[in-house]
Parts: structure tokens; C-alpha cells; sequence
């Protein structure tokens, strides 16, 4: 069983004919996902890329059967486009878009809230790199051809560090179970503890590699629940020993305000819970092939 994503998902692309979203979309059909349309306001009733393209996600969710959505949506209409998918009856919206104000977010979350959308779809992102099952689907903007299918799960903040992760376990001869780009932003849809409580459920994934950083209280919170949760061995790697306290480093949600927001305290709080860390980005497979190792010795 795959999280959230698997080869029967039918995908619609939330901005599909923008450069952005074209571009991606094609990524995703090649890569063998099933993309069965999208929507662009406006251009209903054209096709692109060979697929149909609908005014608005009810009409093409009506008509396609789709479960998943994507966006590519501009930040100032991103947060309606992923009310719409809720509201469509979408199961999984991956929010690319990066530089979605705050307030819009926080907007987003209590209009789920609200019409208690939150019970079904899963929101992933904004200002991420999505989500792929590796030789299933990729619903996401990541390089397909570097994750390897195997029994790691990897969740993370920083999309780049995610791809690095993968490479680093393909060089090791380690797949990939799923992978999650949760985003970077102080909002968003699903938090580590939401996906470590997937991978926890998941019977193809054997060990989880997250991947946090300054800032926010998520990575607390994931050692909680890995301390009380979780079976399953975890190993971490937090970004920014280095970063000075009140500098925001790249991602909105990288701005320690608060104890247990830098990185060495992150990696205190992980080792307390039992977390393996891998000291360096560049250990990150390593410490997992260790791991492995160790508990098939």
C-alpha cells in the first residue's frame, strides 16, 4: 500500500495551462501518473497536452473522476484554488505555490475546519515539492528518476534536501516507500506528525527519514509522537546548527522565536526520543543504510 498517492490516482492540474503547470503536468505524464485533465479559468472546454481542461474543479471533477489535485495557481488565488478542490471533493491537493500570504493560509484551514473538509482531503504543502510513490506516482515537481522504490519513507520541510536524501539512499542501493515534501511555509496542510502517523500505518515502509529545520514547533512535536507512537525507527537530520537566532534562513517558517526552535535544540529533543541524526546533510543515507544494517544483523 502506498501513502497518500498510488497508480490508480487520477490527478487534475490546478493551473494547467500555465508555463509552470504545463511543464510539471508533462514531468508527471511521463513519469506514468494519471493526469486526466485541468483547470484553468476561462479555457474550459479546450484540451491541452491532450487532456480536457474545465473552468472549474466541480465540472472536472464530475467529469474525470478525479481524486487528487495539484496547484500551480499564483499565490494571491492560490487559497481559493485549494478550497475549490476541497469543496470538489478532492481527496489529496498538493499546494506547490510558494509565497502564499499567511492570512490566506490561515483562511484555508479554518474554511477545512469549517465545513469539516479536513475529515477528507489531505492537504500537502503549500510552498512544497509534493509527493511520490516511486514507480506508482509522483504527484509533485520532483526528479522522478532518482527515487529508487524500496521500504524508506522520507518527510520533509525542504524539498531540495528530500531529492538529496533519495539520491544519497538510491547510492546506497535503498528505495523509497513514499516520499513527502510537507513545504516550508509557518502554515500548512499536514504537519510531520500527520505523515509520521502514515508511515507508521504503511506495512511497505520500514524506517522514515525526516528532514526539519529552524524554526516552528513541528519537529517537537514529531518527537512526541515518535516517543509514544511510533515502532518504526526514525532517523533525522535538522538544518541550520549554524543559523544565528532571529535570522529567517530561506524558508518563511526558518525563524527561531522561541525555545526549542534552533536546530541543536531540535536535535536534543529527536535524540531524547530515540531518533537516530545524521550529523550532516551529506550523511543523511548513510545513517539510514547504518540503520538498516543494524537491524537486520
Amino acid at each position: 500500500m502506498a501513502v497518500l498517492i498510488d497508480r490508480a490516482s487520477r490527478i487534475l492540474v490546478q493551473g494547467f495551462t500555465g508555463t509552470i503547470g504545463s511543464f510539471h503536468a508533462k514531468e508527471m505524464i511521463a513519469y506514468g501518473s494519471q493526469v486526466v485533465g485541468g483547470v484553468t479559468p476561462g479555457k474550459g472546454g479546450t484540451t491541452h497536452l491532450g487532456r480536457p481542461v474545465f473552468n472549474t474543479m466541480r465540472e472536472a471533477v464530475e467529469a474525470t473522476g478525479a481524486d487528487c489535485s495539484i496547484v500551480f495557481v499564483p499565490p494571491p488565488f492560490a487559497a481559493d484554488a485549494i478550497m475549490e478542490a476541497a469543496d470538489a471533493g478532492i481527496r489529496v491537493t498538493v499546494a506547490i505555490t510558494d509565497g502564499i500570504p499567511a492570512q490566506d493560509m490561515i483562511r484555508v484551514k479554518r474554511y477545512l475546519r469549517r465545513y469539516k473538509w479536513e475529515k477528507r482531503l489531505r492537504l500537502i504543502g503549500p510552498n512544497c515539492a509534493g509527493v511520490i510513490s516511486p514507480g506508482q506516482c509522483m504527484l509533485g515537481i520532483m526528479p522522478g528518476h532518482i527515487y529508487l522504490p524500496g521500504p524508506v519513507g522520507i518527510v520533509g520541510r525542504s524539498g531540495t534536501l528530500g531529492y538529496e536524501a533519495a539520491a544519497q539512499l538510491m547510492a546506497q542501493g535503498i528505495g523509497v516507500s513514499t516520499s513527502v515534501g510537507i513545504g516550508g511555509d509557518p502554515i500548512n496542510g499536514s504537519s510531520f506528525k500527520d505523515i509520521l502517523a502514515l508511515f507508521e500505518a504503511d506495512p511497505a515502509t520500514e524506517a522514515v527519514m525526516m528532514i526539519g529545520e529552524i524554526g516552528g514547533p513541528q519537529e517537537a512535536e514529531a518527537a512526541d509522537f515518535i516517543r509514544r507512537e511510533m515502532k518504526k525507527p526514525v532517523v533525522a537530520y535538522i538544518a541550520g546548527l549554524a543559523a544565528p537566532k532571529g535570522r529567517k534562513m530561506g524558508h518563511a517558517g526558518a525563524i527561531v522565536s522561541a525555545f526549542g526552535e534552533s536546530a541543536p535544540e531540535k536535535v536534543e529533543i529527536l535524540k531524547e526520543a530515540g531518533v537516530a541524526i545524521a550529523p550532516t546533510p551529506a550523511a543523511m543515507g548513510e545513517t539510514v543504510a547504518a540503520l538498516l544494517r543494524r537491524r537486520a544483523a
